[in-house]
């Protein structure tokens, strides 16, 4: 039965004609590594938006830090009403106040930078809206601060200049970076190699699917001393693009004859410790976050005993640090627009009130026992202390 072979050889010896050796296969040098922009935009799509450590990275994040209520403080008393929480509760007409701040938590972690616009009416502070990192840039002043900030969006620049009265029209928080007096770096800027390499890895195994019969080496034309013609030769690797390649062609075997022979040259998964490689880089990824990794179902380095153990390292180490950032931020930016109650009482402050988190609960607990232990306070002081009848 005739096959691609004898076909493309139309029943004659491939000797008749000879030509220049010619083998199907490429080497190459290895190349330089192409590494994703560094941009927030390109960054957010090969991260957030395709990477599934990452994805989840962020939103266990942002939602976990979402979870803590605000309270004012005014006159060292704890209020869960004030106007302040109010428009924290209802910034915007189109966003709740759990909506903007999982959005700022969120740009925090993957563009290192977030901003907040108020809006002021009457001289009050009517509404709150978060605008993107990448429409924003930094109008520097002489005193080398940002005297106001330009947003870009529809082709459209608008300037929001920071003297404005009672608060400054934008709010930027951003995350410490050693060598940028004006924007943040974000926990997905540096791990970006390791992103590109678990999503590198991601693609290598898909291609692998969508290409699993194509087989990875040279044929070898060894009958006598002849070798292909140039029109044997492109034949050739067309019929077997055709014939071998993609995934509806996986398993289907192939017949070789005519002095053709197969030589495997490729590297098999094992061999470049593939799968360890991709939780490797994985295991970086949550790193620099700052999400343990048994938390991600990441194998390799569960340091902890248990998950309850691991989600109490991510609200130590992350969580209530970002919290309180954020909190201060913001606190610090509306105290002008929302004096005391009262003449001279102040400011109001806003604060994270943590008592109230699950995972934190053995921590509060603790604490308790080691204030109402503590003989040589009042029962005032104890009390001051931790925030009861505030």
């Amino acid at each position: 039965m005739p096959n691609i072979f004898t076909r493309l050889f139309g029943g004659r010896s491939p000797v008749a004609e000879r030509k220049s050796a010619q083998v199907l296969m490429t080497l190459r040098d290895l190349a330089d590594p192409s590494w994703t922009r560094r941009s927030f935009a390109a960054l957010a799509q090969e991260g957030f938006a395709r990477n599934p450590v990452v994805h989840r990275c962020v939103r266990l994040i942002a939602e976990s830090a979402n979870r803590v209520p605000l309270v004012a403080v005014e006159r060292g008393k704890r209020l869960g009403e004030h106007p302040v929480l109010a428009l924290l509760r209802r910034p915007n007409p189109h966003q709740s106040g759990s909506e903007l701040l999982e959005a700022v938590y969120a740009y925090l972690q993957t563009a290192g930078n977030a901003y907040l616009n108020a809006v002021v009416a009457d001289g009050e502070v009517k509404g709150l809206f978060v605008l993107r990192p990448d429409r924003m840039r930094a109008v520097i002043g002489s005193d080398g601060y940002a005297a106001a900030y330009a947003y870009t969006a529809g082709g459209r620049t608008e300037t929001l200049r920071q003297d404005t009265a009672p608060v400054a029209s934008v709010l930027h928080l951003a995350l410490f970076h050693p060598l940028d007096d004006h924007y943040g770096l974000s926990p997905l800027e540096a791990a970006q190699q390791s992103l590109d390499l678990h999503n590198a890895a991601a693609r290598w195994n898909k291609a692998l699917l969508d290409n699993s019969a194509r087989p990875s080496g040279a044929l070898v034309y060894s009958a006598g001393t002849g070798n292909l013609t140039t029109d044997q030769f492109e034949r050739l690797k067309a019929e077997l693009e055709l014939a071998f390649q993609g995934a509806a062609n996986a398993g289907r075997p192939m017949v070789l004859e005519g002095g053709l022979d197969w030589k495997s040259i490729g590297i098999s998964p094992r061999d470049m410790d593939f799968i360890e490689a991709k939780h490797s880089a994985a295991r970086e990824i949550a790193l620099a976050f700052g999400v343990p990794p048994m938390l991600l179902g990441i194998p390799g380095d569960n340091t902890y005993a248990n998950l309850a153990e691991a989600n109490r390292a991510l609200w130590r180490q992350t969580i209530v640090p970002l919290v309180r950032r954020v909190t201060d931020d913001l606190s610090f930016w509306l105290a002008p627009g929302f004096p005391g109650s009262s003449p001279g009482t102040g400011a109001a402050t806003i604060e994270a009130d943590f008592d109230g988190v699950e995972a934190l609960a053995e921590d509060q607990a603790s604490r308790w026992a080691r204030v109402g232990g503590a003989g040589f306070l009042t029962d005032e002081e104890k009390r001051t202390m931790l925030g009861v009848g505030r």
